[in-house]
This record gives structure tokens, sequence and C-alpha cells, in this order.
């Protein structure tokens, strides 16, 4: 499977991936090679909540000559030389004119930043700082032969139908040009995920979804909103996960939900490291954001943006170990079959607290005290009660209660004998 994954790797990271585009599309159609995708279209334009679908960006060649017409900067060398969604320019402009749209980083002096401007219309190049350097105070030449056009933005779904309706769902994003950690390893990953578990049969029905990060998820929330909140017991987005470190996991806005605990119990077996959700990430953010608010974490092998290469021309293949990539589909694996082991049910009292009394499994005389406490089985059936929404597992309930989970199943079924509660198929 190694090998395989370097082959597509070697195809995918040279295409000028984007929001939108040809090259986003035909990386795409590679993954569905592995994993077979349905595409959603949204076209340019469209109102996805509070945001517009933006105008399809495609390039055919940017360059910027020097008074000798040799090209200084060439997006065809690198295409993180073209500023994203860069408007097509064809002009000759002094060396003030042109530092107002070259963007480098000092800071590392080789390396060519990954710059964008989505939805605001402008054009730059980007390129190191050893290379900003040696520009001299003369006249040059711009050439950006691009297109800004209604066209559209295309999310890649597809679903391993479980016995439940129920959804574990696995995501990434695919819109970064020609970088290697923080966009191809999360794509990979999840593609080769798919492939080693399609045969596979699960309680869970298991959705796995790629998109233009942000835009794509948002677009996605929009059409399939209360779908996802209904099914949705739990998700990971799978980002930066292919460096020579250990597991990352930022926990889900929720914290402590059947994820968190599955994704924190497979991966105590060895060195990790687990990281608070804030909302400053990838799409785990637009998953826990006002109206939405499904747990969904992040699996990662850093904390996104601390690693030096970082939205880099530096982010290449000699920074990713493949064997991680395929660690990463062993603990997901796992994950994925710690999660199928719970349950999750929901009361048939649909207004407050039944009256267990009248059930004959809460006692007649109460007696509570310092030194006579309330029996395991009594708090178990409360917890029990207090949490059967339908999404609450017995493992989470387990967790947050303290009570062991032997007892905890042993006690739902006692209550869904006596139709209190009931299990969701």
């Amino acid at each position: 499977m190694k090998n395989k994954i370097i082959k597509y790797f070697d195809r995918l990271f040279p295409l000028n991936r984007s929001l939108t585009g040809k090259d986003y599309q035909k990386s795409l159609n590679i993954l569905k090679e592995i994993i077979p995708l349905k595409k959603i279209d949204f076209k340019s334009g469209s109102r996805v909540f509070d945001w517009k679908i933006p105008l399809e960006w495609n390039v055919k060649d940017a360059y910027v000559l020097d008074r000798n017409k040799k090209k200084i900067i060439d997006f065809k060398k690198n295409n993180l030389h073209l500023m994203g969604y860069s408007e097509k320019v064809s002009k000759t402009i002094n060396f003030k004119q042109l530092k107002k749209n070259l963007h480098f980083i000092k800071e590392i002096p080789n390396a060519i930043p990954y710059v964008t401007s989505y939805y605001k219309k402008r054009w730059g190049f980007c390129l190191s700082f050893n290379q900003y350097k040696k520009l001299k105070n003369q006249k040059y030449k711009v050439i950006i032969d691009s297109e800004l056009k209604i066209g559209k933005l295309s999310v890649g779904e597809c679903l391993i139908k479980g016995k439940s309706k129920k959804e574990i769902l696995i995501t990434s994003y695919l819109c970064h040009p020609s970088m290697a950690n923080n966009e191809l390893s999360g794509p990979l990953t999840l593609s080769f995920l798919y492939n080693s578990l399609k045969n596979k049969k699960f309680k869970y029905s298991i959705r796995f979804l790629i998109a233009p990060e942000t835009i794509g998820t948002i677009a996605y929330l929009s059409k399939f909103k209360e779908k996802i909140k209904k099914n949705l017991i739990c998700g990971y987005v799978l980002s930066s996960c292919g460096l020579n470190k250990i597991p990352h996991y930022k926990k889900s806005k929720k914290g402590d939900s059947i994820g968190d605990i599955a994704m924190k119990a497979i991966l105590s077996k060895k060195n990790y490291k687990i990281l608070d959700y804030n909302p400053i990430g990838s799409d785990e953010t637009r998953y826990g954001t006002v109206g939405i608010n499904v747990p969904v974490g992040a699996f990662l092998r850093s904390d996104f943006d601390k690693y030096k290469q970082y939205h880099t021309s530096l982010d290449n293949k000699k920074i990713i170990n493949f064997n991680k990539i395929l660690e990463n589909i062993k603990i997901l694996t796992s994950v994925i079959n710690f999660i199928n082991k719970s349950d999750f049910y929901i009361s048939r009292i649909k207004n407050c607290e039944p009256f267990l009394t009248k059930h004959h499994i809460y006692p007649t005389i109460s007696k509570f005290n310092s030194l006579n406490k309330v029996k395991r089985i009594t708090s178990a059936i409360m917890w029990i009660i207090a949490s059967s929404d339908g999404k609450t597992s017995n493992i989470e309930i387990s967790k947050k209660s303290g009570i062991n989970l032997n007892l905890i199943d042993s006690t739902m079924r006692m209550l869904e004998k006596k139709k209190i509660i009931k299990k969701l198929s």
C-alpha cells in the first residue's frame, strides 16, 4: 500500500489546486480511482449561509520578466509563485509598483510562501527572500494569464452504509497547491482508509468527505445541515498528518463526545498529544460553530501551523513520512471499531422524567442520608434517563458518571424491557 500512496502523491503534488478550477477537479478525479467520490456542485455566486461561492479560477501561465526578458518569477517552475486567485494582468511596471505585489518571508529566506486572495480581486507573486534580494530597480513585465468565471465548487462524498443511519464522519480538504503535509497527507489518509474499510461490515455508517477548506464545508453544511445534525455521531478532520511526529488530536468543541473518548482510548496505547478545542484551525471549527454544533475533532501530527514549513514551498515530499500515513489508517480503523461498540438509546417518555416508582424500579421509602447513599443501580438509572437523547452513547454515559460500563449496559437493557427507553437501530 505504501508504494501506491507514494505514486498517488507524486501525481497529485504538482497540480495547482485551489477552491475551484480544473486542477481541483483533476485532483478529485485522481482520488476517485481509490474512493468512489460523488461530486456535489455549487454554482459560483450561490449563497451558502452568510457566504457566497466564489468564481472559478484557472491559470494558463504567469511570470515576471526583467528588462532582458528573462523570467525571474515563473509559475510553471513552482505554482506557489502565483498568489491564489490572481486576476489577469499584462503590463510593464517599475520596481516600486512590483514590490507592492510581492510576498516573501524574511525569516525563512529560502521558502516561497503560500498566499491567496479569494474574496477580493488583486494580483500578486510569491518568491523566496533570497530571490527578492536579487531584484534590481528597473522595469518589469508582468504577465498573468488567468481566468475568473462563473463556474462551480465541488465537494466529494462517499458513504459506507452500516446497519444504522447514524454516521461517523471522516473529512479532509483539497485546495492547496503543491503542499505535502498541509494538503495531501489528509486526503491520501482518507482515501486509503476508505479502501481498507470498504468491504467490512459496520453498525454505523461512515461518511467520507473531501472539500475545499472552509467554503467547501460551509457549502456542504448549508445543503445537508439537518441530515448531519440528525445522524452524526462524531467526526474527524484529517489535517497535517504526514510528518514524522507523534499523533496529535484536537478535541471537538464538546470535548467529551464518543469521538473524543474513542480517539483518546486508541491513542493511549502510544505516545500522543491532546490539543484542547479552540475556534482557530481547520474544518472542525465549522462543525462546531453556532447553529451546527456537532462533535468533530481533528487528527494531526502537528498543531496545524506549528511546523516551520507550514504554507510554504518547504512543505514538500522531503518532510513526509509515508509510514505515518499507514499508521494513521490503522489508528482510524481502531477508532471506528471502538465507536461501533457503542449503543444509543432514546427515552420513550418525551416530557420530563418517568415516574419510576410506577415501574417498580425506584424505592417507595426515601431514607437517603450521608450513611445510606443512593444505590449504584439507582444512580445508573438516573444517569441513563437524563442522557437518553439518542445522541449520547452508553460509553459517554459511563465516562461522565464514573459508573462501570457493564452496569450501564445491563441497566439500559432493563429500562428497555420496561419500555422506558428504546435502543436506536
